[in-house]
């Protein structure tokens, strides 16, 4: 969906399959001058329940060094705050902009637990899907 010639926007839902019930909801915004990414999780008996608000990381390009993103956390919720932190980084050094990711994922309820190959193949899936509706590989 086009908002306008240099802004566009996208919806995603994505399913891991560990947990075939959870669904990440992605809404991604391309602006001309940066990215907006929002992450949330929901399973059906969830649907209604409250969420505390997350992690909020803006990240931008480093110019001296391009390799290391320059980033900085506005809002800390430390249990998405990693994964929140990485993939601001990671957007801001392949699309060459300023980024903002907020992150109110939460798989606790879920039997997920804070695994590191659990949140690899979280932190995996949300890459990939946002890089390919970036047009931008996820490996350079």
């Amino acid at each position: 969906m086009s908002v306008d010639e240099q802004s566009q926007l996208w919806q995603l839902s994505l399913s891991l399959p560990q947990l075939p019930e959870t669904r990440i909801y992605i809404r991604l915004s391309k602006l001309a001058r940066a990215v907006l990414i929002s992450l949330t999780t929901a399973t059906p008996n969830q649907v209604s329940a409250a969420k505390p608000m997350g992690s909020f990381v803006y990240a931008l390009p480093n110019r001296q060094q391009g390799r290391e993103p320059l980033s900085t956390v506005l809002f800390p919720h430390e249990p998405t705050l990693d994964l929140t932190t990485r993939l601001a980084r990671l957007i801001a050094r392949r699309a060459q902009l300023p980024t903002y990711v907020t992150n109110s994922m939460s798989f606790a309820d879920d039997g997920m637990g804070d695994a590191v190959d659990d949140e690899m193949s979280v932190f995996g899936g949300v890459a990939e899907a946002v890089l390919e509706r970036l047009d931008l590989q996820l490996m350079r």
